[in-house]
């Protein structure tokens, strides 16, 4: 199985960006731990809103874990790319949106991926994972 995770804005700043919200692991490091027999992940990481959305359209795996970071309350670019690709598309958020700032309440994306994760540190992407395994 081809697992392709997609992060946005700043995310490359974990391990170092407000460790009390995202941890102090590297994103490296913990792709490191997950990695399991039969599962290939890829990990793709922009700033760029235009090239997540390339990504996104020239993608050819089995599923998309798509944390779109700060775009997701505000692309809807983005929103549109994951709605127009065949390939399912899980949202995950390493903090519980809902429980921060107001202006982060609402995803854009929510409405046209597969489900959501937030909340839960970088094992959102472990349940991501899970789901893609089970739903195949």
């Amino acid at each position: 199985m081809d697992i392709l995770i997609i992060n946005g804005p700043n995310l490359n700043l974990l391990g170092k960006r407000q460790p009390s919200i995202y941890g102090s692991k590297s994103f490296e490091e913990y792709i490191e731990e997950i990695q399991q027999e039969g599962v290939n992940i890829t990990v793709y990481q922009s700033n760029v809103e235009g090239e997540i959305i390339n990504t996104l359209h020239n993608s050819k795996t089995d599923g998309i874990i798509l944390n779109a970071g700060g775009y997701t309350h505000t692309s809807v670019a983005i929103r549109d790319a994951v709605a127009a690709i065949e390939t399912p598309v899980v949202e995950v958020h390493i903090s519980n949106i809902s429980a921060r700032e107001s202006f982060r309440h609402e995803s854009l994306i929510s409405p046209v991926a597969v489900g959501c994760i937030f909340g839960f540190g970088l094992t959102g992407y472990e349940l991501a994972i899970e789901y893609f395994l089970k739903a195949k």
